[in-house]
């Protein structure tokens, strides 16, 4: 007797891929390769991998200042003497504050954990920008830099960030954006309309 297995083998396996198949980005095939690599692996590798999926989940959380991913409160940023605070770089998710400190930057960050999105129910309400306007009264930081992904989405939370600081009479602060146009060493005939738009418009003077 082969027990209550399907077609397509013990539900186990199903399972392993269905659940694989609810991340981001991994569709039917890639969750199904996925499982069967995992069934591959070592007892021991597979364990470190389960052991490790746990310890995210239960040490890393928000960071109650900025909202970045930590395991200590407040975050390592927040927490460390040498940064910056009056300057605060704002951005999506917390995948982009490491790509932000690559550059050097060396003030702090506010996470708003998305953007604006009304076709995908993603209202300002739940996302961290009351929490950054509230930041901003209560430290009132000489610059906010505005470094949302420079999408549809991202630019209309910029704008809506924009709006509700321009709006607030207690607050007098400095507003920029990120420098938008040609990727170093970029070719101009392969850059697209948009792309040598805004490098055009964010000219600067030498």
């Amino acid at each position: 007797m082969l027990g209550n297995q399907g077609a397509g083998g013990p539900p186990q396996i199903q399972r392993l891929i269905d659940e694989f198949n609810r991340l981001p980005g991994v569709g039917p095939k890639s969750a199904q390769r996925l499982a069967y690599y995992l069934i591959r692996m070592p007892r021991e590798q597979s364990e470190d991998l389960s052991e490790a999926i746990l310890a995210v989940k239960q040490h890393v959380k928000y960071c109650s200042k900025c909202f970045n991913l930590t395991d200590q409160e407040p975050c390592y940023i927040c927490s460390n003497p040498r940064r910056v605070e009056n300057i605060i770089c704002v951005v999506e998710q917390a995948m982009d504050v490491l790509a932000v400190e690559k550059t050097g930057f060396t003030g702090v960050y506010h996470v708003l954990n998305g953007a604006i999105s009304p076709i995908d129910g993603i209202g300002p309400e739940n996302l961290n920008i009351q929490n950054l306007i509230d930041r901003i009264r209560l430290n009132m930081p000489d610059e906010i830099i505005l470094a949302t992904n420079p999408t549809t989405t991202g630019e209309a939370t910029g704008m809506y960030i924009t709006r509700l600081i321009q709006d607030d009479p207690n607050i007098n602060i400095k507003i920029s954006i990120l420098a938008r146009g040609l990727s170093v060493g970029g070719d101009l005939e392969y850059a697209d309309q948009d792309t040598l738009r805004r490098a055009l418009d964010g000219r600067q003077n030498l």
